[in-house]
């Protein structure tokens, strides 16, 4: 597929080469939690390997947080989901490999694209949902359902980063502002700091079927001051 190796950047002068016997083949991209880079396993098949931050590294909750969340990742099964293939959170750096999956996120469709048509929004959603039944079935929150999570390869979607969110609540990290989970994205009770369920995810897939069919976040952009604020006390407009 020619459009993977516009995702691909050159390692930088200060990315390890190597990380826990993996060898690192290119950056996939970065985000709150860390660095994604692309390696391969023995029998060649390619992985995603997420390489944590030095100032969640540093927090001695991150990593058992981190660690229980590798331990239940590593039950969840599914067709639509990238299947995590293994994770230290004691490593120094902490991190986990996933399979990787080759195809543009939901994200980038729609930016370089437009909204999806409703056949293909009802397809993509199917797969979306059906990750979502095999993270719940495995005791398992997403917490960050979104359209960068949510990946379009050749045979249907997969589901990535589930349950990885949590690990970094609550760190010293995400107190001083750094932001993990998506504001766009979040269920009115994540958004008001209440309890997190397997409902919190439903409401982020009715989100994310919104942003396929109409190209932008349903509770518009802005500030994530401002955005939660609608989440929490506007109705959608739905029209």
């Amino acid at each position: 597929m020619s459009h993977t190796t516009e995702v691909f950047r050159p390692l930088q002068a200060d990315d390890p080469a190597v990380v826990a016997g993996f060898r690192l083949a290119a950056r996939l991209g970065a985000g709150g939690m860390g660095v994604v880079y692309l390696s391969h396993t023995q029998g060649g098949r390619p992985v995603a390997i997420k390489v944590v931050r030095p100032e969640l590294a540093d927090d001695p909750d991150f990593r058992r947080r981190f660690g229980r969340e590798i331990k239940a990742a590593r039950r969840v099964r599914g067709a639509y989901t990238a299947e995590l293939i293994d994770g230290d959170a004691d490593g120094e750096p902490p991190w986990l490999a996933t399979l990787y999956v080759p195809g543009p996120s939901l994200a980038e469709a729609v930016a370089r694209r437009g909204p999806l048509p409703v056949s293909a929004v009802l397809w993509l959603m199917a797969g979306v949902a059906e990750a979502l039944q095999a993270i719940h079935e495995a005791g398992v929150v997403h917490r960050d359902l979104k359209p960068s999570n949510v990946l379009l390869a050749v045979d249907g979607p997969r589901v990535i980063d589930f349950g990885i969110a949590v690990a970094a609540d609550g760190t010293a990290y995400t107190a001083t502002g750094g932001t993990i989970g998506t504001p766009s994205f979040m269920a009115p009770e994540q958004a008001s700091g209440l309890e997190v369920t397997a409902a919190t995810d439903v409401f982020a897939l009715g989100q994310t079927a919104a942003f396929a069919a109409l190209g932008r976040p349903l509770y518009g952009e802005g500030s994530a001051i401002s955005v939660l604020y609608r989440i929490v006390h506007s109705e959608p407009d739905l029209s």
